[in-house]
Parts: structure tokens; sequence; C-alpha cells
């Protein structure tokens, strides 16, 4: 196979240094850009380049000149001259200032002394001596927490059966007189029914029963009914006399609680009376505390006051002195902010990285171009002679290069190109180098018949397009 040119990689030294040329160049023009003169009513912002300051790039080992500006701010005549008044006055009043200060010394070399007060207070605890608060008083005695008892409460009235025995007396007695007369009623339907001829077993004979069996039952029930109306006769007579042997113990426990409420009362009126006695003993010893307390306020406010004015004798000539001392300052002009113009950097790496994949895109190209090409020379028979000889071909165009060996062994660039040849009516396209041109290369490869050149394809695979 044969060699083909390929692009040669950037140098990163080069492409760092023409990226930082561009860097530089962008920052220097976006300072111009930046730097914008201003001009108000009270005065103008001026930026002058003031020299450059050569800085050397430690990768590449070039120097750059970059720009150094001062910005001169400008006062208009109206300010310019009130800040030379403002200077003069502030000039005058540090000189009050620096006189006053020498009189203030002697004032701070005698140190205060707070005790020397015409009202010196005094302990608060030494307001006056007041009698001892009072603190208790006769509670009144003790309270009466129980009462007589007025008997238990009757939860129970009547016998143990609630009258069930005096009930089954009156139901029995009841049945034995009613019984009796059922038995000869019923004697008597069964006669009438035997009369009429209706046998015992039979349907008319069972309903006519079943009609008496009914009337019975009925008495009794009746019976029995009477029997427990006698129970609950007697039951309620009970029961009211429960009612009033419970009214009359509730009458005694109310007597009982009324005694035991009024004694209470009467104790809590003589507590009442002597808290009253107390409280009465203790607002006039508050009294006399207030009254001393103000006494011993009015004298506190008459100290801190005196207090007040020492001080205030002492700070005043130092506050005037930094009053003097603190002028007003002299209002600046307001500066507007400037559009900002930026240029962007441009990214001079990326541009050749990219620029050399495009060249190796393209070599790729040829390369496939050029092993088409080398594929068409290779593919004749070996050992033909095939004509190249440049004066017999027409329409020439170069379309690429390989690298090709001579008779030293030195690599060296042999054109490829399309052609016609002169004596073909079809005007065919081939591709293929020129006889000439590998001449140069290897002589031997080339073979010179009728005045016309033919090349050893033989000798072309094997010595001129040799494999690396």
């Amino acid at each position: 196979m044969s060699w083909f040119d390929t692009p040669t990689p950037p140098n990163p030294i080069e492409t760092a240094r023409a990226a930082t040329s561009t860097n530089v160049a962008t920052g220097v023009a976006n300072a111009y850009l930046g730097n914008v003169n201003q001009v108000t009513p009270d005065g103008s912002l001026t930026y002058n380049q003031s020299g450059n300051y050569g800085w050397t790039d430690p990768v590449t080992g070039s120097t750059y000149q970059i720009p150094q500006f001062t910005a001169t701010q400008t006062l208009s005549p109206q300010g310019q001259a009130i800040k030379s008044q403002s200077d003069a006055a502030k000039y005058n009043l540090a000189g009050i200032a620096n006189a006053e200060s020498a009189k203030v010394s002697g004032i701070l070399a005698s140190p205060f002394n707070p005790n020397v007060s015409p009202y010196p207070g005094g302990d608060p605890n030494s307001i006056s001596n007041l009698p001892q608060a009072s603190t208790s008083f006769n509670a009144g005695g003790q309270i009466q927490t129980g009462l007589g008892d007025a008997g238990d409460i009757t939860q129970t009235y009547g016998p143990a059966d609630n009258f069930s025995a005096d009930r089954q007396r009156v139901e029995d007695s009841l049945m034995q007189r009613m019984n009796p007369q059922l038995a000869i009623e019923k004697r008597g339907i069964e006669q009438q029914l035997a009369d009429q001829g209706i046998r015992y077993g039979s349907q008319a004979y069972a309903s006519a029963m079943d009609d008496y069996n009914r009337q019975a039952n009925d008495a009794r029930f009746a019976a029995i009914g009477q029997a427990g109306t006698e129970q609950q006769r007697m039951n309620q007579m009970a029961a009211q006399l429960a009612a009033f042997q419970n009214a009359a113990q509730q009458q005694g426990y109310e007597q009982n609680l009324g005694a035991g409420t009024f004694a209470n009362q009467a104790q809590q009126q003589g507590f009442q009376q002597n808290a009253a006695q107390a409280a009465f003993g203790n607002a006039g010893l508050a009294q006399q505390l207030a009254q001393a307390q103000s006494g011993f306020n009015a004298q506190q406010a008459a100290r801190n006051q005196w207090m007040q004015e020492q001080y205030a004798s002492r700070n005043q000539p130092l506050n005037e002195i930094s009053a003097l001392m603190s002028g007003s300052q002299v209002s600046q002009p307001n500066w507007l902010n400037t559009p900002s113009s930026q240029i962007p950097t441009t990214d001079v790496a990326g541009l050749i990285n990219q620029n050399f994949n495009q060249q190796m895109q393209v070599n790729q190209q040829q390369s496939q171009n050029a092993n088409q090409l080398i594929g068409g020379i290779l593919g004749l028979g070996a050992g033909a002679l095939k004509l190249s000889d440049e004066r017999e071909k027409k329409n020439i165009d170069r379309v690429g290069t390989v690298f090709a060996f001579n008779e030293d062994a030195a690599r060296e660039k042999l054109p490829i190109y399309a052609y016609e040849y002169k004596n073909d009516p079809a005007g065919a396209r081939h591709v293929g180098p020129m006889a000439q041109d590998v001449e140069k290369i290897d002589p031997k490869a080339v073979k010179n018949i009728d005045g016309r050149k033919y090349l050893d394809q033989r000798a072309v695979m094997g010595n001129i397009l040799r494999a690396a």
C-alpha cells in the first residue's frame, strides 16, 4: 500500500499564542469600549491611557502590551468654587478644634467625682423604719362541717314478697267460689249436647266445649286480675306510708342543716371582720411606705439631674470639637450607568482544531480516492505494459498524490491524474500516473517503445508502490 499526505496537527503552543493574542486584543477593545467619558452639569469624568503594562505569557513566552487608563474627575466651575470654600471652612474649623482641644485636656485632667453631689441620695433600704405589716389575723373559729343525723331513709316498704301471699289468698278465695259453679255449668252443657244427639269427639261437640272453656278461662283470668288489683292497692298503701316516713326524716335533716348553716355564716362574718381590720392596718403601712418612697425618688431625681449636668459640662467641648472636625462634604456628580458593549472573545483554538478536523476529513476522502486510483493501477495484469506517456494523453486533471519509493528507498510524492487518450474516439476517462513522473522516481519502471513511454506494472507494484 502507499502513504498519503496527512494534515500537520496544529502546534499547541502556536494555538495558545493565537488564542491568548486574540483574548488580549478583545480585552483591550472592551476596555476602550467601556471607558466612556461622561459630562454632567456638575462635572466630567474622563478616561485617558496613561501607559502600558508589559505582560508575558508563561506558556508561549510572548509579551503583550496592555494599556493602563487613568480616570480624571473634574468638577464644574461652581462645584469647584464650593469645594474650595468648603475646604477653607474645614481648615478653619480644624484650627479652632485644635485650640479647643488644649482646653479639653485641662477638663479631662480632673477626674470626675460623683460623691461631691449636693444630693447624695441614700440606701433604698433606709427609707424609714416602718412597722411590720400584718400577715395574719384571727380566723374566727372552726367552720362547722357536720350536723345532726335525722335518721335513716326508708328504702323498702311492705313485706319481703311484696304482698304476694295476700294476692294468692285473694285469688284462691275467688277460685274456690267460682270453680264449683264452672263444674255445674260444664255438666249442664255436656247433658245438653247429649240430648241433642251430639256425640263426644264430634266436631260440634269440640266446638261447643271450646266455647265453654274460653268462658271459663275468662272467668278465671278475671279472678286473677282482681287478686292483682288487691295486691297493687296494698302496695300503694305501704308506699304512701314509707313516703311519709322519708318526708319526716327530710324535715329533720333540713332543720339540722339550717342550724349548721347559721353557725357557719356567723363564723364567716367574724372572719371577714378580722380580715378587714388587718387590711386597714396594711393599707396604712402601704401609705406610709409610698410617702417615704416618693421622698426618696425626688432625692434620687435631683441627684441624677446634677450628674447629667456634670457629664454635659465635660462632654460638650468634645462634641463641639467633633462637630468642627466633621464638616459636610461637597456633593459629587452622579455618573450615569453607560451602556456596556462587550466584544465576545473569538475561540481561536476551537477554530484551529475545527480546521484541522476538516483537513483530516478531506485527507481521508483523498485517501479513499487515492486508494481507488491505486486499486485501478494494481488491477492490471502482472508484467503488463501500459501506455502512460503524457504526450499521448489529453484533458489531464490532477486528482491526488500518493507516496512512492525510489531506488534509494526514499519516499517521494507521485501525482495521480484523470485523463483521456488522444487516439480514443470514445473519449473514455482513465486514472493513473504519468510515465514521465514515474521515470523520475524509478527509471527502470518505464519502457520506451517506438518513441513512446510505457509503465512496467510489475516494477511499479513491486518497487515504487511497495507496502511500507
